[in-house]
């Protein structure tokens, strides 16, 4: 439908007004908590993301410290009124395990004229009988355009359809004790493993001990665009099969690591221990 673009540019206060909008939008209830999505995608038109592109850091920090405070906000005594749910107590709602991912990029399809700001939500469901069999997301679209809310919209799909951002360089799904997964990796490191207290893992797996805490760690090379595991794990990694050199060096108790490297093709099956297995696929440009 044709109608008249403004005048008006986006500005960063109403594009991270909009991200709390759709979170909002987007929260799903379960029986003991309820879920809020994890991913935005936010798409402006090209003249005012280059008018901000400086600022996005910024703008992304700020999103996430105001989604915190909303949840907060939300789970105060008024939940149930303010989610308009049934009389009980509403279940609390829980901030997404890995943190929030926001990514802003420039809406090259036509659909958003100056001052528009469209966002894409996703949150990931267990399988529902009536939805089909298979791990579900849960979409949520909100549009703010000409500097007027629009309604919400929201959808069911497939996991494995969801495309990855625009600045993914590696899929990679996989299958632990809570349901198979998709993990889109967006910087040129990252740590596989069962994670801990002490132990920081991007991709966190829900699985035996045989995996370590810290199993591999997974790193690109900006320059060439190419992928190489590191392997950290007692128990070792596979890249294709092939066991993958162990970089660790034990002596008793004590580990040194000896930076060994293994190369990982663009596409490979990643096993660790033999009980988890990752399938990798680099999306790379470089």
């Amino acid at each position: 439908m044709d109608r008249q673009a403004t005048a008006t540019p986006a500005t960063a206060r109403e594009i991270i007004l909009e991200i709390v909008r759709n979170m909002r939008e987007g929260l799903e209830p379960l029986h003991y908590s309820t879920l809020a999505p994890a991913i935005y995608h936010v798409y402006l038109h090209p003249d005012d993301m280059d008018r901000l592109r400086g600022i996005l850091p910024r703008v992304i920090d700020e999103a996430k410290r105001a989604l915190d405070e909303e949840l907060e906000s939300l789970n105060r005594a008024s939940v149930a009124e303010k989610l308009k749910l049934a009389k009980r107590n509403a279940p609390k709602i829980t901030a997404p395990e890995g943190g929030w991912q926001i990514h802003i990029m420039a809406d090259h399809d036509e659909s958003a004229a100056p001052g528009d700001i469209l966002i894409s939500s996703e949150l990931a469901l267990p399988a529902k009988d009536e939805l089909g069999s298979g791990s579900m997301t849960k979409r949520i679209a909100t549009r703010r355009m000409g500097g007027v809310q629009q309604s919400a919209s929201q959808r069911y799909e497939p996991a494995a359809s969801t495309p990855p951002p625009a600045d993914a360089v590696a899929v990679i799904d996989y299958e632990d004790n809570g349901g198979r997964k998709t993990y889109h990796m967006t910087k040129n490191e990252i740590v596989v493993g069962r994670g801990g207290r002490d132990y920081w893992t991007d991709i966190k797996l829900d699985t035996l001990p045989d995996v370590s805490r810290e199993h591999f760690r997974l790193r690109r090379d900006p320059a060439s665009g190419k992928f190489f595991l590191k392997d950290l794990s007692r128990l070792g990694t596979t890249i294709d099969g092939a066991r993958a050199p162990s970089s660790l060096e034990f002596d008793g108790a004590e580990k040194r690591d000896l930076n060994r490297e293994a190369p990982v093709p663009a596409k490979a099956k990643i096993g660790l221990a033999g009980v988890v297995f990752l399938d990798f696929r680099s999306v790379s440009n470089a």
